[in-house]
């Protein structure tokens, strides 16, 4: 199966070594906009993987040869493919793609305008570099955790800011930014994203705030950390919830208007924070009031920053989101769509997860490996054809 688009990457070759969330995330990103990723897996990663291969959606978008990278011929195979590569995509502990010998030096020897990009959470080098972790821990040493979650205690915003935003995105970005530079120079270069890089990064608005004296450095006591009542999740009678982020003043205004307090001192002005606790409580009661769909038809047309809250069940059903095609259905599998949009070369979903060597001959053989070689990979082990 080789279902290519005319993204705007159409052309572009990436081998992506398999690995875990940013370094899959990366790569689908990039085989999303129409580059030819060609995932080298390992069976017993997916074998202990708690995710049907044909529902992980991280993997959707590029063909699959599994290698044994224990062997030297698998090494000698992965290097001949980086020859014919603009990119390579790693994820690895500091110094394992060094010791497979497949480190910098090695892929930009057999190529050397390759863009190399690896992806980890503490960075190549300093005093964490070889400590195991996740996004939780990453994100925890930028300040992004801290400032994540009720007053009482700091709460995970799942994995999005280490492994996504902050890792797998921001590889993604340092990865074109590179095959940019080289096709002006003709040489490659390695692209080091760490993941504590990256959440800092995403964390500049915050630390201007900060900077400026306008960030308390506790939770929900701030503008968008849930501490200001027009900035804040409600539950509602049903047991589900709303948001609003009415942060303007004419938004605010609409807001109030619509629950009758419009003329209530209390919410006049909105920003006076000695009053937000009060005006907390006295939203949490008039919220409590109705279902979220009430909520919903109360708001309808009002302009006031105010939106239903809905589950990972609910999402790919809401108007909004079937209009633009926030949400597609591909293998019978509901997934998020390519982003973001072209006008001329749009992404696309071509097909779903491949199984682990799926495409192990077709893809040798396509990138110049003669037929008798590839039997000889396979007879011998050193690569598998599902």
């Amino acid at each position: 199966m080789d279902k290519r688009n005319s993204g705007p990457l159409a052309g572009v070759r990436i081998i992506e070594i398999a690995s875990a969330a940013p370094g899959p995330f990366c790569a689908m990103m990039l085989a999303d906009m129409g580059a030819d990723v060609i995932r080298v897996d390992r069976a017993e990663l997916v074998e202990a993987s708690p995710i049907d291969y044909r529902k992980n959606i991280l993997n959707r978008n590029r063909r699959s040869i599994s290698l044994d990278l224990k062997q030297p011929a698998a090494i000698d195979t992965v290097l001949e493919l980086c020859s014919q590569a603009d990119g390579l995509i790693e994820g690895f502990r500091p110094g394992v793609m060094e010791r497979l010998g497949l480190g910098p030096e090695q892929c930009l020897e057999a190529n050397e305008a390759l863009v190399y990009g690896r992806v980890t959470g503490w960075g190549q080098e300093g005093p964490l570099s070889q400590t195991a972790g996740h996004d939780i821990n990453y994100i925890a040493l930028t300040g992004a955790l801290h400032a994540t979650g009720p007053a009482e205690r700091p709460v995970p915003p799942l994995n999005l800011i280490g492994d996504f935003a902050g890792g797998g995105m921001l590889l993604a970005y340092g990865i074109l930014c590179a095959i940019f530079e080289a096709s002006r120079s003709g040489k490659g270069q390695v692209v080091d994203a760490a993941m504590i890089d990256g959440a800092a990064m995403t964390m500049a608005l915050t630390y201007s705030m900060f900077n400026a004296g306008l960030w308390n450095d506790q939770r929900e006591a701030n503008l968008v950390d849930g501490g200001a009542p027009f900035y804040r999740t409600y539950a509602t009678s049903d047991g589900k919830f709303v948001c609003v982020g009415a942060i303007e003043p004419k938004f605010f205004l609409n807001f109030t208007r619509v629950l009758g307090l419009s003329d209530d001192p209390l919410f006049q002005p909105p920003h006076k924070v000695g009053n937000w606790p009060e005006m907390i409580a006295r939203l949490d009661a008039i919220f409590a009031t109705r279902t979220r769909d009430e909520w919903e038809i109360a708001f309808d047309g009002a302009d006031a920053c105010f939106t239903p809250i809905y589950t990972l069940a609910e999402a790919p059903d809401v108007p909004q989101n079937i209009h633009r095609t926030v949400f597609s259905r591909s293998d019978d599998v509901i997934q998020p769509s390519p982003a973001p949009r072209f006008s001329r070369t749009p992404g696309t979903i071509n097909y779903g997860p491949r199984e682990v060597g799926a495409d192990t001959r077709s893809v040798l053989a396509e990138w110049g490996m003669e037929e008798k070689k590839i039997d000889a990979l396979i007879e011998d082990g050193v690569a598998v054809q599902a």
